[in-house]
């Protein structure tokens, strides 16, 4: 069905002038975003737009025409999306119900995601290591059940134990574009934040 109708979607828009073209394929991309609550990758933006559109173009053309919104563009990952601007965080919580997608987590699985973001990809035996105690497998449910860890490759060793690896929800959740976005370890050893 999703074939059929882009089929019939006029993406080179011939018959407007081009500010209206652009306008157009601007609109279009923030109507994409704004439905998805996950990110959309620069290929299926292409879809929606002219041969040739530079999606990357249109994208801050559109964060600019936010400037002064209550969310943004952002980058996560591989793609984009739309989020709500930081400073509305309190007002949305006074206003909304957003209890079920609240992360409660505690500190102790904070530290585990961590771990796992800078060091992926681990294994349980490798948090253990950081941790010097097992991690339950409860743990590990849970954050993947949040879609905030995922598999990575198995260990090259005497029973290939799984890895696991940090997921774009993760970017996403904890505002980050990539892994580059993570403190730099050193800085963090130097605030006295690192793990002794």
């Amino acid at each position: 069905m999703a074939r059929r109708e882009e089929g019939r979607l006029d993406r080179d828009l011939g018959d407007l002038p081009p500010d209206l073209r652009w306008r157009e394929w601007l609109r279009r991309i923030e109507a994409v975003l704004f439905a998805t609550a996950a990110p959309v990758a620069r290929g299926d933006l292409e879809r929606v737009v002219g041969q040739g559109a530079s999606v990357d173009l249109l994208i801050a053309d559109l964060a600019v025409d936010l400037e002064g919104r209550a969310y943004e563009v952002a980058r996560v990952g591989a793609g984009w999306m739309l989020r709500t601007r930081a400073a509305y965080a309190p007002a949305i919580r006074a206003a909304a119900d957003v209890g079920s997608q609240a992360l409660n987590l505690s500190e102790f699985d904070l530290a585990v995601l961590a771990a796992i973001a800078f060091h992926q990809p681990i294994s349980r035996d490798g948090l253990k290591d950081i941790f010097g105690k097992e991690i339950s497998r409860d743990l590990i449910g849970r954050l993947a059940g949040r879609d905030l860890i995922g598999t990575g490759p198995r260990e090259p060793r005497r029973g290939a134990p799984y890895t696991f690896v940090t997921t774009e929800t993760f970017l996403a959740t904890f505002g980050m574009q990539s892994l580059r976005d993570l403190p730099d370890p050193e800085h963090l050893d130097d605030a006295g934040l690192a793990a002794p």
